[in-house]
């Protein structure tokens, strides 16, 4: 034996079945990989062969000592045999060049460098039977045996995914064939489709109203606060919640927008155009005259820098007030001051108990019990978020039915006195039977439809006097949410009544009336 591990001169491709040791192997970085070769791997989804290479033993000479003759003899006989068994198309394939990723030959592992180590792959059945290779001369292509069956904790885990269309057909038709024989998961895979519905709905993705005074009536119910609102202000509570929720997310741009704010004055409408922010810091400077009778700091006060004895009381004067004071015009910096207010007022109001619901609040030409005067603010907020809404092209519902029930029975108290001054201004018809205090007098049956409507018996000849169903001489019916576009001047009283019957002056008289609640 030589030193390099050969026998002689006894070349290594003629000992094709006897094992050799290996010659020095170079560095990692010396191996050019892609002249390696790669054992053929199975096809996917089948199980690996466990088959080993069966040992090989070094053939051996007569006298039973291993010699270059007997290797000679011995790979003579295996050669006559392969060619008396092969026919004329395996002999035609087998000469034709090898497709790439075929499997080795059958006969053993093809001659190698020196240097390299001797990789042996597993014998397919088509390698080990020339026969087969003859019929199917491509054996990658052969059909592959049919996949095994999945489990029920597969197929359950499945379920998700076959909801949502997710799954390959195999899947699908393996999960679809399960659930015709397993009552639990199609229940499963039922409730998974109708959750699958919810995620493809068409409505709008804005939260409902109703959502908040819910959640929190679900809260309290649980936990009552130890300060709980009074009835009396969740009206204020719930619009201004909901205004603030509008212009939360406002940009720039949408907070500089322009809104026009309307209301009737005399016999004929007026506006005034501002910004989103203008009409928040209206707003707030009208709050402010709730604030003084709770003993907070007024904000017209402390923006003007002047004691509260010299801001005035008559909410279109602190508006203008306001507006001169905020140059440049008002921004998004607005929105954190009102919000601030809203929420002492309706703390204070709430901490001071059950009488402080009827201290007197002065609007300057009319004064009103701050019961009144928070439900008149709820009422405003709820008008000028429609103004702000229509401005940045927003829908914006309506209050709730029951706060909208007191907005209107607020409008319905308040029109005697207001049909009274217009008496007094020459606009309104004369009084004809002039009555007691508190006895029932000549009325008008405002009927409210819809939403949050009722039934309201106006007093036409004197504030003091009572609404009677018995002394109705006409009938005017007007939908709820037309009858407040009305008293916010938003309206033209003309238009309003979806319905009249009796004494024409009479409901002119009324119908003008409820424009004239409107202010800026």
């Amino acid at each position: 034996m030589s030193g390099d591990g050969r026998e002689g001169d006894r070349r290594d491709d003629e000992v094709r079945d006897a094992r050799r040791i290996p010659g020095p192997r170079g560095a990692v970085d010396d191996l050019d990989l892609e002249s390696v070769p790669r054992p053929v791997l199975p096809p996917r989804g089948e199980h690996t062969p466990e088959e080993t290479v069966p040992k090989q033993e070094p053939p051996v000479s007569e006298d039973g000592t291993p010699g270059q003759e007997a290797l000679k003899e011995k790979e003579e006989e295996a050669r006559e045999a392969r060619e008396a068994e092969e026919t004329p198309e395996a002999r035609e394939a087998e000469e034709a060049p090898e497709a790439p990723g075929a499997s080795a030959a059958p006969d053993g592992p093809a001659p190698e460098e020196e240097g390299e180590y001797v990789v042996y792959e597993p014998l397919s059945e088509t390698a080990a039977d020339p026969a087969a290779s003859a019929t199917s001369p491509h054996p990658e292509t052969a059909d592959a045996p049919p996949a095994p069956a999945l489990s029920h904790q597969v197929l359950k885990a499945l379920l998700g995914a076959w909801a949502l269309s997710a799954c390959s057909a195999g899947e699908t038709a393996a999960v679809e064939e399960h659930l015709t024989s397993c009552a639990p998961c199609a229940d499963e895979a039922l409730r998974l489709r109708d959750a699958v519905g919810l995620l493809h709905t068409d409505g709008s993705l804005d939260l409902d109203p109703g959502l908040r005074a819910r959640v929190l009536d679900g809260c309290l119910g649980r936990r009552p606060a130890r300060i709980p609102v009074p009835e009396w202000v969740t009206p204020y509570d719930a619009e201004t919640a909901r205004l603030d929720a509008l212009v939360r997310d406002f940009g720039a741009a949408e907070w500089h927008a322009p809104v026009r704010l309307q209301w009737f004055e005399e016999e004929r409408a007026v506006t005034r155009r501002t910004t989103v922010a203008g009409v928040i810091g209206h707003l707030m400077a009208v709050d402010g005259l709730l604030s003084a009778v709770l003993g907070l700091e007024d904000p017209l006060a402390a923006a003007e820098g002047r004691g509260g004895s010299e801001v005035p009381l008559t909410p279109v004067r602190r508006t203008e007030a306001y507006w001169a004071a905020t140059h440049p015009p008002a921004t998004r910096a607005v929105r954190e001051p009102w919000r601030d207010l809203t929420h002492r007022l309706i703390s204070t109001a709430s901490i001071a108990g059950r009488n402080v619901a009827e201290r007197s609040v002065s609007y300057g030409d009319f004064a009103l019990p701050l019961q009144d005067a928070l439900l008149d603010r709820a009422f405003e907020c709820w008008v000028h978020g429609t103004d702000i809404a229509e401005a940045v092209d927003y829908p914006y519902g309506p209050p709730s039915a029951t706060h909208l029930h007191r907005m209107v029975d607020l409008a319905a108290r308040m029109l005697p006195a207001a049909l009274a001054g217009r008496r007094r201004a020459g606009l309104a018809g004369p009084s004809k039977e002039l009555v007691a205090p508190g006895e029932p007098g000549r009325s008008v049956h405002l009927e409210v439809e819809g939403h949050g409507g009722g039934d309201w018996y106006i007093a036409l000849d004197s504030p003091a006097a009572v609404g009677s169903p018995d002394r109705a001489v006409a009938q005017v019916a007007l939908d709820g949410v037309e009858f407040c576009r009305l008293v916010a001047g938003h309206i033209s009283p003309v238009e309003a009544a979806a319905g009249q019957e009796g004494d024409r002056e009479a409901i002119r008289d009324v119908l003008f009336a409820s424009a004239s609640l409107s202010r800026l």
